[in-house]
């Protein structure tokens, strides 16, 4: 009998091999998190490949969203990986090696910073009812890119799936309240000049301010310039025709001081002409008593918000 089932097998192919069941991976193995208990090759393969395909998933506050190792350009050795399975003793733990794209997962992570970050506001500053007033700053965040494209990758080669926490950084408002430390609200019709303490009312004192031939600019400005003692030397203009300049003294037309602003030609200083003051009297300059001048100039700096306005 044993005889003619050998002369049987040998003449009809593959019936010695379907008398024998394929292998199956042993008890208690696992590959990628996954049991391969009593798996065939196909079954074993299937079940690594479909835990591998799983979504990666990702929350940011109220958010979250996923994307495939597929998406990511990731690969996994699965054959490798179930071939070793097949060899491998009941309950041991087969690595499933995965190839990442570094690349991909780089323009993946900036792509989220793009995305999910927010930019900082700044404070503006503004009059509300010729006080200064300040807007509300608020902080930003930017996505910690290396962190994150770490994460990633380790999320992929280790088979975790998340929540990944998306990482940020606080980014700061450039310009806060604390930028600013010295105002001026200077009122042209008024002929005044009051300093704040950013919102914070300082003091007010009587100015001169230009001739309605030669007004005073309205808007913000701010001091770009400041000297002691200063030289007056005329201005290309047609009343100056003809001047010299002054050096520093008691008749220097500038007084002791000068704060010279953003719009052109035009500063806070002093005069030796006190009469002048509380009138439309200047070129364009505010004018101040040389005592308040001297005041002033210690309290601002090069910087300071200058508003001129009508009132």
């Amino acid at each position: 009998m044993f005889a003619l089932a050998a002369v049987v097998a040998a003449f009809v192919p593959g019936l010695a091999r379907a008398e024998s069941p394929p292998p199956t991976v042993a008890s208690g193995v696992v590959v990628a998190g996954v049991d391969l208990s009593g798996k065939t090759r196909e079954e074993a393969i299937v079940a690594v490949e479909a835990a591998f395909a799983r979504p990666l998933s990702f929350h940011f506050r109220t958010s979250t969203w996923r994307i495939t190792p597929r998406e990511l350009w990731a690969k996994a050795f699965v054959g490798e990986a179930v071939t070793a399975a097949l060899a491998a003793q009941p309950g041991a733990r087969v690595p499933l090696v995965v190839q990442i794209n570094r690349w991909r997962i780089r323009t993946y992570v900036a792509m989220l910073d793009r995305a999910r970050s927010r930019a900082p506001r700044n404070t503006h500053l503004y009059l509300r009812n010729l006080r200064p007033t300040f807007t509300k700053p608020r902080n930003g965040w930017s996505v910690r890119q290396l962190v994150m494209r770490s994460a990633i990758g380790h999320a992929l080669r280790h088979h975790r799936r998340g929540p990944i926490e998306l990482v940020v950084e606080t980014v700061w408002p450039r310009i806060t309240p604390a930028s600013y430390s010295s105002i001026i609200v200077i009122r042209r019709g008024s002929h005044t000049l009051s300093l704040y303490r950013r919102t914070t009312f300082v003091r007010r004192m009587g100015v001169a301010v230009g001739q309605p031939v030669f007004p005073t600019p309205i808007g913000r400005f701010s001091i770009v310039v400041k000297a002691r003692n200063p030289w007056w030397y005329p201005p290309d203009s047609d009343w100056a025709e003809g001047l010299e300049p002054i050096p520093p003294g008691p008749g220097n037309p500038l007084g002791t001081r000068w704060m010279g602003l953003s719009a052109s030609g035009v500063g806070i200083h002093g005069t030796p002409d006190a009469a002048s003051i509380g009138y439309s009297a200047s070129h364009g300059c505010i004018r101040m008593r040389i005592p308040n001048a001297e005041w002033l100039f210690d309290r601002v700096s090069v910087g300071t918000p200058v508003f001129i306005v009508r009132a």
